[in-house]
């Protein structure tokens, strides 16, 4: 079937990504500044690496706008087995990274990047390649739910051996929402559901870091020098910044008190010095980020489109939610970055290919 484009893309959708990206570079410059220069001795290396990272992802999001997204059901199996292939190479000897213990990450030359973030975008378009091809079978527990269990369940094992159960729960809530929405049995997804509280507790009593973060979360005041360290300096950044907040540049707790200053809590930096009225701005951006997202599902040609449309969207709010929830105390902690703000360059260009591939699909509203 021949698809036509009917209107140009959401330019406000565009506008307001675009906003956030130069948001973040501006926050980046700040929550940066003090680690930069204790580690380089000039207070703007972290910029100048983001700002490269802004300009490639630029291009990429260019590029990924431009392609008709029909283009990624031919090839979605083919960009998924290459995905999980790299999610293997990290643990080869002298490919892949590790720092303190943690294996996320593969190396050619100077280049670095983490395969864990690609596999959020390829595992949305391998799903609505399959979901849809797979049409009414979905219901079936054999030909449905059974594969797919399987599916995320190899996933799980390679990103908890890195390990990194915070891309694993965004994984999980991306492709239970594409489930669901392909049309899944709800009996179905409730014994997904049952399982996977099975697996999470199992994990938790196998990893005691893990348990100790469930008991940091009930009761910050435990060990506030050691698990709940990270949450309870950016708690008091948060509280810090009051309402109108202590100014641009002018956080305490980035002074080396709060860990990842400029990667997974650089909400409590904002919120430090730009105040709670001004940071729930962030908040509003991602909501309305969502509404645009789910109207251009609704409104996409066929199946493929739409179920790409409402992962990409998912990805980015549930993604900003885990990371909020998380610095704020609502949820326990797991490093993910905030989408669009946070530090971090492969996280960087594949958001914005996905927001490529969003914008195209944009173009062929019904």
């Amino acid at each position: 079937m021949k698809y036509i484009k009917t209107k140009k893309p959401d330019y406000t959708l565009a506008l307001l990504v675009f906003a956030l990206l130069v948001f973040g570079l501006v926050m980046v410059s700040s929550a940066s500044s003090v680690l930069s220069y204790q580690r380089f001795g000039r207070d703007d290396v972290y910029l100048i690496r983001q700002l490269i990272s802004f300009v490639i992802a630029l291009g990429v999001w260019v590029v990924f706008q431009s392609i008709d997204y029909h283009f990624f059901r031919k090839i979605a199996s083919l960009l998924f087995f290459i995905t999980f292939a790299l999610l293997v190479l990290v643990f080869v000897p002298k490919i892949g990274h590790s720092w303190r213990g943690v294996s996320r990450w593969i190396g050619i030359g100077s280049f670095i990047f983490q395969p864990a973030e690609i596999s959020k975008l390829t595992l949305i378009l391998y799903l609505a390649a399959w979901f849809e091809q797979m049409g009414k079978n979905i219901v079936s527990f054999k030909k449905g739910f059974f594969p797919f269990a399987l599916l995320l369940v190899v996933l799980g094992i390679l990103l908890i051996k890195q390990p990194d159960l915070g891309t694993l729960t965004i994984l999980c809530g991306i492709a239970v929402a594409m489930y669901f929405l392909a049309g899944a049995a709800l009996s179905h997804l409730f014994v997904g559901a049952f399982s996977a509280s099975l697996i999470f507790w199992s994990l938790v009593k196998y990893a005691p870091y893990r348990m100790a973060r469930i008991i940091a979360y009930i009761n910050p005041e435990k060990d506030p020098l050691g698990i709940a360290y990270h949450v309870r300096n950016a708690l008091i950044a948060i509280g810090s910044g009051g309402l109108l907040g202590l100014g641009f540049g002018q956080s305490r707790q980035k002074h080396l008190f709060l860990p990842e200053a400029h990667t997974d809590s650089i909400f409590a930096v904002i919120s430090e010095e730009l105040g709670f009225l001004r940071a729930s701005l962030v908040i509003i951006a991602f909501a309305y980020l969502a509404y645009r997202g789910y109207k251009i599902a609704k409104t996409a040609p066929d199946t493929f489109g739409r179920l790409v449309a409402a992962g990409i969207t998912t990805w980015f709010v549930f993604q900003a939610f885990i990371n909020i929830a998380g610095i704020t105390g609502l949820l326990p902690f797991t490093g993910v970055p905030l989408p669009f703000i946070s530090y971090g360059g492969t996280s960087l260009v594949i958001s914005l290919a996905g927001v490529g591939i969003l914008l195209n699909i944009s173009k062929y509203s019904k």
